[in-house]
């Protein structure tokens, strides 16, 4: 079984690169005001969008398989004196003694499905724990050519500053693309820099990531139940082009 997990070890240090980062928010706040009960959040993670949901009075559940990013989440609801329900399950079979009328899955978290049986499980357990007409929103990055043919030498991809420590992070990455089973394996690696730009500490993680080509998804998410009720390129709204970075796909439970 491929495991795909390395890169989310140290919770601490994704919350501070993804933290702050909420596109997607208005888009399910949208969405969740046209439902009533309680929200699933697929491959939650440290609940970087589960508890802002929470925060604005909705009830959720968040599910991720990783114990270190549940932890973390955890700590940070109980903080805020939230009561979120966080459950350590694996996301290609999940059980819950409820159904919802919403169920989401962000962060691309739908590339971390690596194989067919994953993503079948994943949209299977979905469609188990949705009332009929529910709705499933889910994001994943566009297959295009610029993003699966990058260099596989080490490129640099942005820079931020370690608000804890006050180091200078340089991010670079490394990527190989494996055509035959549409995944691209990143290494990722992070340059802690002090003041002096000097190099005190470096950092590698590797993920792997499943790419899925538009006309493979609308055939599954059928199969599956799901009727497409809009797909975009952005959490924007804005309609899915040829040029599109992401794929956000809003589905209905029909069947």
């Amino acid at each position: 079984m491929l495991t795909n997990t390395e890169e989310y070890d140290d919770p601490i240090l994704y919350d501070k690169e993804n933290e702050a980062y909420l596109p997607e928010l208005p888009l399910l706040v949208k969405w969740a005001e046209k439902s009533n009960g309680t929200i699933i959040d697929i491959a939650c993670g440290t609940g970087r969008v589960t508890i802002p949901l929470a925060k604005r009075g909705y009830n959720l559940i968040g599910i991720d398989v990783h114990k270190g990013m549940l932890d973390e989440a955890k700590k940070k609801s109980a903080a805020l004196d939230l009561s979120i329900e966080w459950k350590e399950q694996d996301c290609t079979n999940f059980h819950l003694e409820m159904k919802s009328k919403f169920i989401f899955s962000v962060g691309n978290s739908f590339q971390h499905f690596l194989t067919n049986e994953a993503q079948d499980g994943l949209l299977s357990s979905v469609n188990k724990h949705l009332e009929m007409d529910g709705v499933f929103i889910f994001g994943t990055r566009f297959p295009s050519a610029d993003e699966l043919l990058q260099p596989s030498t080490e490129e640099y991809w942005r820079t931020y500053t370690d608000q804890d420590t006050g180091d200078i992070v340089d991010v670079y990455t490394i990527s190989n693309y494996d055509s035959l089973n549409q995944i691209q394996h990143y290494t990722t690696i992070r340059k802690y820099k002090n003041t002096d730009r000097q190099i005190v500490n470096e950092k590698r993680t590797n993920i792997s990531l499943r790419y899925v080509y538009p006309k493979e998804i609308e055939r599954m998410l059928k199969m599956h139940g799901f009727e497409i009720v809009n797909k975009y390129r952005d959490w924007d709204e804005n309609p899915l082009t040829n040029d599109s970075y992401q794929m956000i796909y809003v589905c209905r439970k029909v069947g």
